[in-house]
């Protein structure tokens, strides 16, 4: 249970963190790993990414548990510990059921319906005769995808949230070990951001003193079999998004706010004042600069693939192509960048596109 997990947060919506997510899962699936694509999102965008309408049907409409909110509903309702997790097994324009190297975990717009007791449960933690529920809730995002993981013999969970500052989040970033912040370079984002440092320092504080303060194994402690995560949630870098001068903002504007982001990022993300006046192509920390590419996106989306999977038959024709190629020097850049970061295996060369 200690398949190394990824979460992509920020606390400002619409940075195209979704995006991210559902291509980084293609490319590390081209370069050689299993792959779990976690959606703890109860607006479920990356779920509706890889599945259509017709499917997405079958697995919220049916009869037999297949989402993340099935998987907790025995703790909502005091029944039991998590059910075993549903992984949907995705292919390029199908979808096999009976393998694949990645796995969706089924996001579910119930999942909301699980803040609440997520609220309650976080001071129970500290002590009480409830000490091992409240841990057992606390813990049960990180031990689902943990599962999920074990069974699909993963090297690598990433997990995409939703934009806010909530029980959800914050249950699903103590299961997270290392964290990479999306941005756009305007005033929101960075307001975004300036919230999310303090808070992950707050978290992850607030979490190391309860599992300080559980209770010992036997007698009315915690039960044995019960494993937690350690909560590091440690920021490896940011992602700057849609980078390209916009045509409803002047350039003056833009240029304002990606010079900003180093510094609000080493102050408030990492703590660490910046002494020295840096651009985000020299900062260590940015991860990647990444383009808008308005025209491909709704062409990959229609053919429910990744933009560098874009092939003539898909309308990806003439300046199309070299842009195509392009995403994939981009993401197959990144995708390394993170995967040594974080310690994840060697990763094989895809295949580029021709």
């Amino acid at each position: 249970m200690n398949t190394t997990i990824i979460a992509f947060f920020n606390n400002k919506g619409g940075v195209g963190k979704t995006s991210l997510v559902y291509h980084l899962a293609w490319m590390y699936k081209d370069m050689g790993l299993r792959v779990v694509a976690a959606d703890l999102d109860p607006q479920a965008n990356l779920t509706a990414a890889f599945l259509d309408e017709e499917r997405l049907e079958e697995l919220w409409l049916g009869k037999d548990a297949h989402t993340v909110f099935d998987c907790i509903q025995p703790l909502l309702k005091g029944t039991g510990d998590i059910d075993n997790p549903y992984l949907e097994f995705i292919e390029e324009a199908q979808l096999s059921l009976f393998g694949g190297d990645l796995g969706l975990l089924v996001g579910d717009l119930y999942l909301s319906g699980f803040e609440d007791e997520l609220s309650a449960q976080w001071p129970n933690c500290l002590g009480g005769g409830g000490q091992e529920r409240a841990f057992r809730v606390m813990s049960a995002f990180w031990r689902i995808m943990q599962k999920a993981a074990l069974a699909h013999n993963a090297d690598v969970i990433l997990l995409d949230l939703g934009p806010n500052l909530g029980a959800i989040n914050r249950a699903a970033l103590i299961s997270a070990d290392y964290v990479v912040v999306p941005l756009s370079p305007d005033l929101f984002s960075l307001q975004g951001l300036r919230n999310l440092g303090p808070t992950l320092r707050t978290w992850r504080e607030e979490w190391q003193e309860r599992l300080a303060k559980k209770s010992s194994p036997g007698k009315k402690g915690l039960a044995t079999d019960l494993q937690l995560p350690q909560g590091k949630m440690q920021p490896i870098g940011y992602v700057v998004l849609q980078h390209s001068a916009r045509l409803d903002r002047p350039v003056k504007a833009y240029n304002r706010w990606i010079a900003r982001i180093p510094t609000v990022y080493h102050e408030d993300v990492l703590d660490q004042p910046l002494t020295d006046n840096i651009s985000v192509a020299d900062d260590r920390h940015c991860l990647a600069l990444l383009k808008n590419y308005q025209s491909l996106m709704p062409m990959a989306q229609e053919a429910r693939k990744p933009i560098f999977h874009l092939k003539p038959a898909d309308g990806a024709i003439g300046a199309h192509t070299y842009a195509v190629r392009n995403v994939y020097r981009e993401f197959e850049k990144l995708a390394r960048a993170i995967a040594q970061r974080t310690g994840v295996k060697q990763l094989s060369t895809p295949t580029a596109p021709l």
